[in-house]
């Protein structure tokens, strides 16, 4: 007998509407450890998709299923999943001590652990010196690395990430797809990762989904 695969995310038969725009039905999957890079053209649904994965949005059609549970039905706190919008969308009046905090608190961690948590994530992310600054005044590369360390403070097993590399410089883009990658080698997180770079894509995806 082979290895048994788990499917953390698995999409069955989504469809999404708004308007004119119409997506799917799209069907995928991504196993345990597992990397999958969505991309197409501007326009043909990529972000919505993650939006329902998230539960921001609801589908016309179709179930959303994490680990095994439909949770289509649940709320975005519910899910348990990490997820990085295209514009980074850190918060901006807080410092960056306190955005990678914001997700432990919110659930609860005591301090000591919050802590611990926060000096481990900075070292990883190269946001030591930075920890006590505000967000408001961080470069674009900055502003990534804080939102994904906040995205992953809770430990999830998901993480989306919307373009999370576009509009940097290439020497701030392949530090990210390094730590990236090095995310990837934990086999911990099933990862959905929309772009529109095939180089991206080719670096860090064990699959991609093409849409439109």
């Amino acid at each position: 007998m082979g290895p048994i695969i788990v499917l953390v995310i698995h999409l069955d038969a989504i469809v999404i509407r708004q308007g004119a725009f119409r997506l799917g039905p799209v069907s995928l999957s991504v196993p345990a450890g597992g990397y999958a890079a969505v991309m197409g053209p501007t326009g043909c649904g990529k972000t919505s998709l993650l939006e329902v994965v998230a539960g921001l949005r609801s589908p016309a059609g179709g179930r959303v299923h994490l680990r095994g549970v439909d949770v289509t039905p649940f709320t975005p706190a519910a899910r348990g999943i990490g997820y990085v919008p295209q514009d980074a969308a850190v918060f901006r009046t807080l410092t960056v001590r306190e955005n990678l905090a914001f997700a432990l608190r919110v659930r609860k961690w005591g301090e000591p652990a919050v802590g611990a948590r926060v000096a481990e994530l900075a070292d990883w992310l190269g946001l030591v010196g930075i920890l006590d600054r505000r967000a408001v005044g961080l470069s674009g590369g900055e502003a990534h690395r804080v939102a994904l360390g906040r995205a992953l403070a809770f430990r999830p097993d998901v993480l989306l990430l919307d373009e999370p590399l576009s509009s940097l410089d290439e020497p701030t883009r392949d530090g990210l797809i390094e730590l990236l990658l090095a995310l990837k080698a934990t086999r911990a997180t099933a990862i959905l990762h929309v772009t529109h770079s095939p180089t991206e894509a080719a670096r860090l995806a064990d699959a991609v989904v093409r849409l439109g």
